[in-house]
């Protein structure tokens, strides 16, 4: 497809989209919400990392359990059913008195049901859009996440100093609502793309089958680690500078944005293929300067160019998408995402861990200087022969540049 604009002549495209930005500013409002909330009430920049991206290390879970329901599952009362969850669970952690355990068990709960909700949706794309317009359906959904991230941080900053961090999560829990009502009304019935009954041993088999080619491993391996290891330096930002925190993420989620556009619209295939492992490397370097305790200004810019880097997830997605059945396409995408966000959460923990022991400072530095150390030795693990063919994994074997191990 020739410009974002055809996206939206592409029938069930359009509330598709328009649901996902709702999910989106919901989780963005209701994230920051909660991590102040959070941080309050402990003091610990520990339980505020994990009360934000708990939902992302919870993924582990569902990938496990319950990803085979991606493609087995109807994707419109699939993705409805957990906006309306997220919803009901929103509702919940606005409840004022709440004790911790329960806020972490709502968490918990959340980041489950998320796993199977991005194999669904990405799935569902694939079917929605011709093969050749997914690299740009894709980077418009990745703008449209940076976009809000950066309005939403904005406004959810402001609800949480100028009211409330309950009343923002009652915002965002309105917002959920709203998203499952748009997929529901907007979308058509489709039917599962895949027979057979959703269950933890098909999930299990499909993970492995996906697994065992050893290209789509190096896909998984090199969208996961460096992407999840940066995000573990942004979820100190609240601990690093609890008043301007929105102004941090929302120039991250800018910075995001302006990778998004330059790789899916202004560089043309050969390029941004070559450009992946450079990306990845920028997507740290910046962070590494927080070992000096920047001020706010530097701070948010050196945030915001690290995270021109996350364009070359694009890249990776496309290609995983090359190398996968169409009936696997939404258990693969969801294990990809599942995988992602489940090392965001983890990285969020490490980190939190580690300013715990030292600062906030420091552990940004460390999350960035692991994230560097990752590409680099993914890279050169990819010097070696890599098998490349078809999606089904039988392959032959011979030398490609190191930069296609994270595409």
């Amino acid at each position: 497809m020739r410009s974002y604009r055809d996206l939206f002549h592409v029938p069930e495209f359009t509330p598709l989209f328009l649901s996902a930005a709702g999910h989106t500013a919901a989780q963005t409002v209701s994230g920051l919400a909660l991590g102040t909330l959070v941080y309050r009430a402990t003091d610990s920049p520990l339980l505020s990392a994990v009360s934000m991206f708990g939902p992302s290390l919870a993924q582990v879970l569902g990938a496990t359990f319950l990803l085979s329901g991606a493609d087995r599952l109807p994707p419109r009362a699939t993705l409805a059913g957990i906006a309306c969850a997220f919803a009901a669970g929103t509702a919940v952690l606005a409840l004022p008195g709440l004790p911790l355990w329960t806020v972490f068990a709502v968490v918990l709960a959340q980041g489950l049901i998320a796993a199977l909700g991005g194999g669904a949706r990405w799935g569902l794309l694939t079917e929605i859009l011709p093969p050749e317009g997914y690299l740009t359906g894709r980077s418009l959904f990745n703008m449209m996440n940076g976009l809000l991230q950066i309005t939403g941080y904005a406004i959810g900053g402001a609800l949480v100093a100028v009211l409330s961090p309950r009343a923002a999560l009652l915002l965002a829990a309105l917002l959920y609502a709203a998203s499952a009502a748009g997929l529901r009304l907007g979308l058509t019935a489709r039917p599962p793309r895949a027979t057979g009954r959703p269950s933890v041993t098909a999930t299990w088999r499909t993970n492995a089958l996906l697994w065992s080619s050893r290209p789509r491993r190096l896909v998984y391996l090199g969208v996961w680690l460096p992407n999840g290891l940066v995000v573990g330096c942004e979820s100190l930002f609240v601990s690093y500078d609890p008043e301007a925190a929105g102004t941090l993420f929302a120039c991250a989620a800018l910075g995001m944005l302006t990778g998004d556009v330059i790789v899916g619209r202004l560089l043309p295939p050969a390029v941004r293929s070559r450009l992946t492992v450079p990306l990845l490397l920028l997507l740290a370097t910046p962070y590494t300067f927080f070992a000096l305790h920047p001020q706010t200004p530097v701070a948010a810019m050196c945030a915001a160019l690290a995270s021109v880097g996350f364009g070359a997830s694009l890249v990776q997605q496309e290609r995983l998408v090359a190398l996968t059945p169409a009936e696997l396409s939404g258990h693969s995408l969801g294990l990809e995402s599942s995988g992602r966000l489940t090392m965001q959460g983890v990285s969020a923990a490490l980190a939190g861990s580690v300013a715990q022991l030292t600062s906030p400072a420091t552990g940004v530095t460390v999350m960035a200087l692991l994230s560097i150390a990752v590409t680099v030795t993914l890279t050169a693990v990819g010097r070696r022969g890599v098998p490349v063919g078809g999606a089904g994994g039988r392959v032959a074997e011979r030398s490609v540049p190191a930069q296609h191990l994270t595409e």
